[in-house]
């Protein structure tokens, strides 16, 4: 049993990894500023294992000593994403970056990190738009540019693994309808239709659920996992647009799209994602995008998007 801190653990990721912890026998602490009034943890409050904090990252008297009763720190606080983090500049680089510093200088190197980064940075890849760990990075966000500069902090760190999370997917209780699949599956089931711009841009995606088991598998594996970088995304679903709607239409008949020469990914994401690193450990995801997409479509029937969102 380990004591386990997770920052921002009542978000999109958080909400699903923070039971999932618990359900194997650890203590966790979530501190998160809730700045959604999310309830996403309601459901694990009972649990004699669970605390929860209300503060912000960036304040050190707060983080020090949860810091310091813990031998494992999952830092999933952050403003995500690019539109989020162009809106607030000076939050991005003070939550994403600023904080990240601050609490990896506060460790010992008995502490253990395990921290998702993206695979963003990668831009748009080589001639072949093909990436592994060791391509060269080209973040054009500053989302995605802060991310590697904490990513080459990580790694110098001494006790860390970093996950290069693929784009995520599927149903939380803590919902981003923002994401690329949950977004365009919400305006297949609402709108029926959706204008795409850089249809052919491909990129690589991952479900919520194994984004936890991955970092559960981290948790189980550290000691030969630690001090690496890996990418973390499903090997068959490293598609286009395009192709994510032809996907989608197998669930929504009725759904359309069209292409048009307007709009601009702020990340320039076109590449495709090797996953080969983290298999080569054991881990192999368990969700597939058209049970992501399935999934998806019944949570739709809950709800019509409002609230459930980063902007």
């Amino acid at each position: 049993m380990y004591n386990i801190l997770v920052t921002g653990g009542a978000g999109y990721i958080g909400s699903i990894l923070t039971p999932d912890l618990l359900n194997l026998g650890n203590r966790v602490t979530v501190l998160d500023n809730f700045m959604y009034r999310q309830t996403s943890l309601n459901h694990v409050c009972y649990h004699p294992n669970f605390k929860a904090v209300k503060g912000d990252i960036r304040n050190k008297e707060i983080i020090l000593p949860l810091l310091k009763e813990a031998d494992i720190i999952i830092p999933l606080a952050a403003l995500v994403g690019a539109p989020l983090c162009n809106q607030d500049p000076v939050g991005s680089s003070s939550i994403n970056h600023d904080a990240i510093t601050m609490m990896l200088k506060l460790l010992s190197q008995e502490q253990r990190v395990l921290m998702p980064t993206t695979n963003s940075a990668y831009g748009t890849g080589d001639e072949n738009n093909y990436c592994t760990e060791e391509s060269p990075l080209r973040p054009i966000s500053q989302y995605a540019k802060k991310k590697v500069e904490v990513e080459k902090e990580l790694m110098e760190s001494g006790n860390a693994i970093s996950f290069r999370l693929a784009t995520v997917f599927g149903m939380s209780p803590r919902m981003r309808v923002d994401l690329l699949v949950n977004d365009f599956v919400h305006r297949a089931v609402y709108d029926k239709f959706v204008v795409l711009f850089e249809g052919s841009f491909k990129r690589n995606y991952i479900h919520v659920r194994d984004v936890s088991r991955a970092f559960q598998h981290g948790i189980e594996n550290f000691d030969r996992m630690c001090n690496q970088i890996y990418n973390v995304g499903l090997s068959d679903a490293n598609v286009s647009k395009k192709e994510l709607c032809q996907r989608i239409q197998a669930h929504v008949p009725d759904f359309l799209y069209f292409d048009a020469p307007v709009g601009k990914d702020p990340d320039q994401r076109n590449y495709i994602v090797s996953n080969e690193k983290i298999e080569a450990t054991g881990f192999h995801p368990q969700v597939s995008l058209d049970d992501g997409i399935s999934e998806l479509v019944k949570g739709y029937a809950m709800f019509r998007n409002s609230i459930h969102g980063n902007i």
